[in-house]
């Protein structure tokens, strides 16, 4: 099995092009809004940045996930988890406008004293909630994040070079279960720092686990949508079998499923608990034009993907699955629209930033995993149950 059979078709290099070229042309569009409404702009590029972070953080978690487990579902859609998580520091970079000239646009509430006067924060608040514990955090978030991206993808080169290294096979397991939990700590308080502290007057324990669990939604989806457009072509068409697909269909419906459990818990646990400054949140989203989002974030990103997704045929299409991990993926940036805008106005309908910035961030960023992608082969082929995921055995 020669490594240069098994190097990423011409369709991932045309897919390169066209998303650079469709990112960058929505950045200079997106551009207008930066001069005209910095506000506006900020606030969309705060939900579109957010869903990249899943797109990249989520592929870390599930890198990870598949090292812990030696699942036969994660050797096919590896490389393409490692070319996502090299993307992290054009992560990094998408972060800098936010953190250097967003803030103020975004974080008032605690940035501002006259905005903190109106509504004092706790000492502990005004201590944690500070521009440069802020700065400092994000710093930690991308060093472990790096180093964990670095880790990974080197001791994966280390394994096609060395196929019978079995130390090196103990390393990959050893340290998954250390990085998924660092991972989690460190994407649970990113949530807080980016996304909760717009509302700093209020709190939820369980805010981080939201996003972790969209994350996983979002950067399986993208797999599964990256392998079926794979096997269009070969070497990927002999490769990619239904029971592939049928593992990856399960683990988006589960993910799907622990996503609905931590926000029904979150939402359960604080209306019936009735504390003024708990219900905040909800009250803002969930009666008007909020509602109705709310009301679609119910009903299409999780009761039809769910009962879509229970059917054994639905997750062994070729044709259907993909469909639905793409509509997923937007689904994920309705419900952060959700999460957020309600922060900075009551009315419910969207931007034309808000159609923008998720092109031009998401086409740059799938430009970048192109061209990661290209650069190994689609299969590791180091990995010694290789031979057995790929095995022909349908029934």
């Amino acid at each position: 099995m020669a490594a240069q059979e098994y190097r990423a078709p011409e369709s991932i290099g045309r897919l390169q092009q066209r998303a650079l070229f469709v990112g960058g042309v929505a950045l200079l569009v997106s551009l207008l809004g930066v001069m005209r409404t910095p506000g506006l702009f900020y606030q969309s590029y705060l939900m579109s940045f957010m869903l990249i972070c899943g797109l990249t953080l989520g592929s870390l978690g599930l890198l990870m996930l598949q090292h812990l487990t030696s699942g036969q579902w994660g050797i096919i859609i590896r490389r393409s988890l490692e070319s996502a998580t090299r993307t992290i520091p054009l992560l990094a970079a998408f972060f800098l406008p936010i953190a250097l000239f967003g803030m103020h646009h975004l974080y008032s509430a605690w940035l501002d004293p006259e905005e903190v006067k109106k509504e004092p924060l706790s000492d502990f608040q005004q201590r944690y909630l500070t521009a440069g514990g802020f700065y400092m955090r994000a710093v930690i978030y991308f060093a472990i994040w790096l180093l964990l991206m670095y880790l990974f993808n080197r001791w994966s080169e280390e394994q096609d070079a060395n196929r019978e290294d079995r130390a090196l096979r103990r390393r990959f397991k050893m340290f998954a279960g250390p990085g998924i939990i660092l991972y989690v700590f460190a994407m649970s308080f990113a949530a807080i720092d980016w996304v909760m502290s717009l509302s700093p007057h209020w709190a939820s324990t369980i805010y981080g686990f939201l996003f972790v669990a969209g994350q996983l939604i979002s950067s399986m989806a993208f797999m599964i949508a990256i392998v079926v457009l794979l096997a269009r072509t070969e070497p990927f068409a002999s490769v990619l079998q239904k029971r592939h697909l049928h593992d990856l269909g399960k683990l988006l419906l589960a993910f799907v499923m622990l996503w609905a459990y931590f926000d029904f818990s979150q939402l359960l646990i604080i209306w019936s608990g009735n504390q003024p400054e708990e219900i905040s949140f909800y009250r803002t989203r969930l009666y008007g034009g909020w509602g109705v989002v709310a009301v679609i974030v119910l009903v299409f990103h999780f009761f039809v993907p769910f009962f879509l997704l229970l059917s054994q045929d639905v997750k062994r299409n070729a044709k259907v699955l993909p469909k639905i991990a793409l509509w997923l993926i937007f689904m994920r940036l309705v419900d952060l629209f959700w999460m957020t805008r309600p922060e900075f106005t009551s009315q419910a309908a969207p931007t034309w930033l808000d159609i923008v910035l998720p092109l031009a961030l998401g086409g740059l960023w799938l430009g970048f995993f192109a061209f990661h992608l290209k650069q190994h082969p689609l299969l590791p082929l180091g990995d010694p149950k290789l031979e057995e995921a790929i095995e022909h055995h349908e029934h």
